[in-house]
């Protein structure tokens, strides 16, 4: 894809979520949507993501994390809490209106040891080899150049720092109607890679040991969780279940930086 084509794509995508910060638009997969979002919010609505990567992640006391596409915060203040006084959280997203949201949810909370800074995953406003973590819930597929946000990861970690994120991949081909549409790819399914080239590129960047930690079939859960959405979905780009499941997956990963 051309560079102009990725950039019209990123301006979606910050559109999509810069209205649903707002308010204009309720969820994060297309227009009706609550479906890809699913997850426990103990700090309210905040969470716009497609797995639970923070819990995997671990955060120790005193680490320094880094949540990529952080949103409202939700990830960023549960990692807060976490790390304790002595550590700290960034949080990175491109999106002005969820920058101001997330701010306001870290004051509503009481939660000083996270900041959140607005910038381009594939050029992060974070120091080179200040990070012990990163973590990233069902944002990187949104990003039309993984391979430079991989190696942004890989500078802003320390040695032997650690990645969790989850994220979709693809065990085949999408139909071409699916690929196509822009709400699909805002709604975090027609942007993923196939899950070969998708890992090459992380090792690729210095990640090593790389291991999937959880592998869940996205489109099953979509249906059974809001069947409605999923229909929609299929109806909208006419496409069929029976083409779709079992190639989008949920996946959540660890992997090392060498």
């Amino acid at each position: 894809m051309s560079s102009h084509g990725n950039e019209r794509i990123v301006e979606e995508v910050r559109t999509h979520y810069g209205r649903i910060a707002e308010g204009e638009e309720p969820g994060c997969c297309g227009p009706k949507v609550a479906s890809c979002c699913d997850g426990v919010e103990s700090l309210g609505d905040l969470s716009l993501g497609c797995g639970a990567p923070l819990e995997l992640l671990d955060p120790k006391p005193g680490e320094t994390v880094v949540d990529l596409g952080s949103g409202a915060g939700h990830e960023a203040l549960l990692a807060a809490r976490k790390v304790g006084p002595a550590g700290r959280v960034i949080g990175v997203d491109m999106t002005p209106a969820m920058i101001v949201r997330a701010r306001a949810n870290a004051v509503k909370a009481g939660v000083s040891n996270v900041e959140f800074r607005e910038g381009r995953l594939e050029a992060l406003p974070v120091e080179t080899a200040s990070v012990d973590a990163v973590t990233s819930n069902c944002v990187v597929n949104l990003v039309p150049d993984k391979a430079r946000v991989f190696r942004e990861v890989g500078r802003v970690l320390r040695p032997g720092g650690r990645l969790v994120i989850s994220d979709i991949v693809l065990d085949g081909r999408l139909p071409e109607p699916l690929e196509r549409d822009v709400l699909a790819y805002v709604g975090c399914v027609a942007g993923a890679m196939q899950r070969g080239p998708y890992f090459a590129i992380l090792e690729a960047a210095g990640f090593t040991a790389v291991a999937v930690l959880q592998d869940v079939d996205y489109v099953g859960a979509m249906l059974a969780a809001v069947p409605e959405d999923a229909q929609a979905l299929f109806e909208r780009t006419g496409t069929r279940e029976e083409d779709v499941r079992g190639k989008v997956r949920s996946v959540t990963y660890r992997a090392l930086k060498a």
